[in-house]
This record gives structure tokens, C-alpha cells and sequence, in this order.
């Protein structure tokens, strides 16, 4: 898989600290859809046996009648915390983020497109 390099132009916080860790065939229950004024498409708050609710992106849940699904493959929603100028490895978008690798120290995580720029 080819990896682009990413350069941080606005720093990113997580606000939440305790990310969700699924495995592909884990049930959830999937609540509301993310509305916001970022764009951040078809995320949806989920709640998983054991763990914190979070944001799950709708293109890895097989939706089910009861109001729950499955994932369709493994996930986490853990972010990344980044500063402006500090360089990134992307890996896979979706819906208005990029998981990444912090290039300094190898950790990866979630970071949105909005506070990034490719590499020149």
C-alpha cells in the first residue's frame, strides 16, 4: 500500500480519550448520525458492550433491523493528537479524516482532513 506523507497545518486534540476498539463481526448498537458544521459525513455514534460510545463510520456497518449491526472489519476510533508541522504517513480516508502515523514516534490514529496538507 502506497503511503502519502502529510504535513499538520492546525494542531488536533481528541476529545475522546478512551477510543472504541471493534473486531470485525462485533455487534453494536448504532444510534444517531453525526451532524455537524465540518462535513465529517456518515459517522454514526455506536455503542459497544464494555467499551465507550463513539463514532463509527456507516460504510463498515452491516446494518441490522434491530437497530444494531455488525462491523465488517476491524476498527478503531482512537485520534491522533498532532501539532502544526509535524509530519504524517496516511494510510486510508474516510469520511473527512486519515488514519495516520506520526512519523516522529510511530503513533497512529485518526486525524481530519481539514488540518492536514499533502507533502510537497
Amino acid at each position: 500500500m502506497t503511503q502519502l506523507s502529510y504535513v499538520v497545518t492546525h494542531s488536533h486534540i481528541s476529545e475522546f480519550p478512551e477510543p472504541m476498539t471493534l473486531k470485525t463481526g462485533d455487534r453494536i448498537l448504532v444510534g444517531e448520525r453525526y451532524e455537524g458544521p465540518e462535513g465529517w459525513s456518515d459517522w454514526y455514534f455506536c455503542t459497544a458492550p464494555g467499551q465507550q460510545s463513539g463514532f463509527v463510520p456507516g460504510q463498515l456497518l452491516d446494518r441490522l433491523l434491530d437497530g444494531s449491526a455488525k462491523m465488517l472489519e476491524d476498527f478503531t476510533n482512537r485520534e491522533l493528537d498532532v501539532v502544526e508541522g509535524q509530519i504524517l504517513k496516511g494510510e486510508r480516508q474516510l469520511n473527512g479524516w486519515l488514519w495516520a502515523t506520526r512519523a516522529s514516534d510511530g503513533a497512529t490514529g485518526w486525524v481530519p482532513l481539514a488540518n492536514i496538507r499533502p507533502q510537497n
